[in-house]
């Protein structure tokens, strides 16, 4: 399995969820092995390159924020990153001319189509993976996660609101494109009108509507469209999970499974795994499993 990066450049502007700041993004194919990267166009700073990795996390409040050591930042990058991960795209140069990625509309669907719009292409390279060895365990209150070793890349997540309009729900996939694409990319982010006021006095959430999120009001859905899943809520969870995961700096050839989770416990979960040098090795993507069918069969 190759590495993959854009065929051509794909442009898209909207507006951050939480600063409410009109952005304009252009995704740009870049050279083998480059990762994905963000660039501040609009800063005049040393250093305006932030790359997509787990050193550079600053903020888990409500989303995922990067900053580099000169200052520049690039805030709520799990749905870009997810659509990243969901569609194997390893080399990109992400131009962003304000602070956050845009919302668009809550999900990593329009980013999916921007990507596949333009066009993806592989490289003679091969596409290097995290492969899981052995459990690796994180805790944080009542949220809890593990990596468990498995063949292929999988996202198994457990919710459970005190809402009746969510309540428990539980979601698993394997991360394949179709998969990613079809299950996972469209499901919104969420958020409950009572919180409204206090997300904005800490200056969050300045760019949320019901054009980007699905809205909860007193146990019900106020998007008059409704639901694009009955557990759209537990499918961006995963969706979530997904783009934090991949802020390791290449796909982990395992199983996440979580109980709600949050960007928190993502990231806690990704750098006890990368930490311990006995529990993950660097493999060729789509080598391990060959090899274990090898093995079966023989």
């Amino acid at each position: 399995m190759d590495r993959t990066t854009l065929t051509s450049p794909a442009v898209c502007a909207g507006i951050g969820l939480h600063t409410g700041a009109r952005v304009r993004m252009v995704l740009k194919p870049a050279p083998v092995g480059a990762g994905i990267v963000f660039e501040r166009t609009d800063l005049d700073v040393a250093d305006r390159s932030v790359p997509a990795q787990r050193e550079y996390v600053r903020s888990t409040d409500l989303g995922t924020t990067l900053v580099n050591d000169a200052g520049a930042s690039a805030a709520t990058v799990e749905h870009l990153m997810a659509a990243f991960a969901g569609l194997g795209v390893d080399d990109v140069i992400v131009e962003l001319d304000g602070p956050e990625v845009p919302a668009m509309d809550g999900s990593s669907a329009p980013f999916v189509e921007l990507m596949l719009h333009a066009g993806l292409k592989t490289a003679p390279a091969p596409r290097r993976a995290i492969q899981v060895l052995k459990p690796v365990e994180v805790e944080d209150g009542a949220r809890h996660a593990v990596f468990l070793p498995a063949l292929k890349p999988a996202i198994d997540v457990v919710i459970d609101f005190d809402d009746p309009a969510i309540g428990r729900q539980h979601f698993a996939f394997e991360v394949t494109g179709d998969a990613f694409a079809g299950l996972v990319a469209p499901a919104r982010t969420f958020g409950f009108r009572r919180d409204l006021n206090m997300l904005l006095k800490n200056g969050l959430a300045r760019g949320g509507s019901m054009d980007n999120a699905v809205v909860l009001d007193d146990g019900k859905v106020a998007n008059p469209e409704g639901l694009r899943f009955a557990d759209e809520f537990v499918r961006h969870k995963a969706l979530d999970a997904l783009g934090d995961l991949y802020l390791a700096g290449a796909p982990i050839l395992g199983l996440y499974r979580a109980e709600r989770p949050g960007h928190g416990l993502n990231a806690k979960a990704v750098e006890a795994l990368l930490s311990d040098e006995t529990a993950w090795r660097w493999a060729n993507m789509g080598e391990v499993e060959a090899v274990e069918t090898r093995k079966v069969r023989s």
